[in-house]
Order: structure tokens, then C-alpha cells, then sequence
């Protein structure tokens, strides 16, 4: 009788050690990522097939914000995230400490100025009022529109991706910058007319049916462009193999393709 329960012990042991082993295996082929609704999530949703061929399930987890994706990311939550920039995670990093870094570039969002009032900037009143988002990481990003055209200054020897509205050394048409809120909230400032012209992140316009395109007065140039999309992951996990799987998929010519198609220049794979 002693021999008999033995024996069943052993096997329920071993049904339990069997059961957490594959508890174990089923968490390294899951992939949990965080990412902005449009394009992020629906670049992933085409990616999804792409990694079961690859033995992996991906998991999308839609944030449609720029505080949480990193936030989550820190602590663990979630494996890597797909929503920010290499100059936004930068700052992130900087100013809260977070320990993520970025596992390769996927693709770019022409950002661009939108308004229901003016065909150009160049048409803005003297005075005018723009609104952008309140992402210090971008402020040399929405700059830039301007110092192209010639409306704007910096100081000497500032790079305008580092640059804040305190480099301006010169406004021609004393062009005013609100950057109150926070980005998803643009579309509709745009929608109800409040400013004269307004810059937004290429994937809120998106979600909000607007063409980068079509319907801006600005489009953003592609060429020499710090601002790709990223995945983020935690440090030191940039080459686990499900990370590695998850990168070469979505920087796959499938992928790439999938963007030229779907979303005509309004995002672009990274170069």
C-alpha cells in the first residue's frame, strides 16, 4: 500500500512539475505588447500571423496615451511597447528614470500642421496662434515646420531637434505656441476650428480620419528624420528571442509593404 501511494505521489509530482514547465513555455512564446491604437496596433494585428509561423502569440494591449505605454513597460507589465520615438524615450528616461531602450526602428509618422483658415504658413496673421502638444521631447520637431520657412530663429549653434521654444531668437510673424494639452486632444481643436492652424501626431490624425497627406497644409519630411517609431522593451531584454522574433517581423518586407499600402505616405517604414 506504501508502494502504491509512492507511486502516486511521484506521478502527481511530476504532472506538477510538468504543469509549471509548460506554464514557463507558454510565457516565452507570448509576446504582450502596449501600443497607440492607429497605425501602431494595426501594424501589429498584421504582424500577428507573421510571429505564429514564427511560434509566438502576440498579445495587443491598446493604450491611447503617451504616459502609460513606458510606465508599464518599467515595471513589467507587459513585454515591450510600440508607440514613441527615440528623442520622447530620451526624455522619458531622463525624467523618470525608466529603464527601457529601444530593440530596433519600424516606421516613421510624418507629423504635420493642419487648418481650416490657411492654405500655408506662410498665410498665418502676424500673431498667430498654433497649437501643439505638451511634449517637451517634440518642441524642436513642431520648430522646425517654421524654421524652414523662414519664420522663425534659433539660437546659434542649436540643433533643432534639441531645441525649445526658449531658442527662439526671432519670430517674423510673433507666431504664439499653445502647449497645453496633450496630443490626442489636437484632431479635435482642429475639428472645431479654435486655432489657426494646429500640429498632430500622423497617428491621432489617422484615428480620427484625417489624412497627413491630403488634408495638412505641412507634411513632414522622411529624409534624415530622427523621429521613427520604436520598440521599446526593458534593458538587457532587447535579445531575448521573442524580442529578436518580434522586431525582424515587423522590420519584414511584408511589413513594410503592408505600410506603403495601407497608409499612402501618411506612415512610411523606417530607413
Amino acid at each position: 500500500m506504501k508502494k502504491i501511494l509512492s507511486l502516486v505521489s511521484v506521478a502527481a509530482l511530476a504532472l506538477l512539475l510538468a504543469a509549471c514547465g509548460g506554464g514557463g513555455d507558454e510565457k516565452d512564446k507570448t509576446i504582450t505588447v502596449g501600443a497607440s491604437p492607429a497605425p501602431h496596433a494595426e501594424i501589429l494585428e498584421k504582424a500577428e500571423p507573421l510571429l505564429e509561423d514564427k511560434g509566438y502569440k502576440l498579445k495587443i494591449k491598446t493604450i491611447n496615451d503617451y504616459t502609460t505605454p513606458n510606465k508599464l513597460l518599467d515595471k513589467g507589465e507587459i513585454d515591450a511597447n510600440f508607440f514613441q520615438h527615440t528623442p520622447y524615450l530620451k526624455t522619458e528616461k531622463e525624467d523618470k528614470g525608466y529603464k527601457v531602450e529601444s530593440a530596433g526602428n519600424v516606421h516613421l509618422e510624418p507629423m504635420a500642421v493642419y487648418s481650416k483658415k490657411y492654405k500655408s504658413l506662410k498665410d498665418l496673421p502676424k500673431g498667430a496662434t498654433v497649437y501643439v502638444s505638451n511634449n517637451p521631447a517634440e518642441e524642436g520637431r513642431f520648430l522646425k515646420f517654421f524654421v524652414d520657412e523662414g519664420l522663425i530663429k534659433l539660437k546659434d549653434g542649436v540643433k533643432t531637434e534639441d531645441a525649445t521654444f526658449d531658442d527662439i531668437v526671432e519670430n517674423k510673424k510673433d507666431i504664439k505656441f499653445n502647449n497645453k494639452q496633450s496630443a490626442e486632444y489636437l484632431p479635435k481643436i482642429y475639428q472645431n476650428e479654435d486655432a489657426d492652424a494646429v500640429i498632430i501626431n500622423s497617428n491621432f490624425a489617422i484615428d480620427q480620419d484625417l489624412s497627413p497627406k491630403d488634408d495638412s497644409i505641412v507634411l513632414e519630411k522622411a529624409k534624415d528624420n530622427p523621429y521613427a517609431n520604436l520598440i521599446g522593451v526593458r534593458e538587457g531584454h532587447k535579445d531575448d528571442e521573442k524580442i529578436k522574433a518580434l522586431v525582424d517581423v515587423l522590420q519584414s518586407k511584408e511589413i513594410k509593404d503592408y505600410i506603403n499600402k495601407e497608409y499612402d505616405g501618411a506612415v512610411v517604414p523606417a530607413k
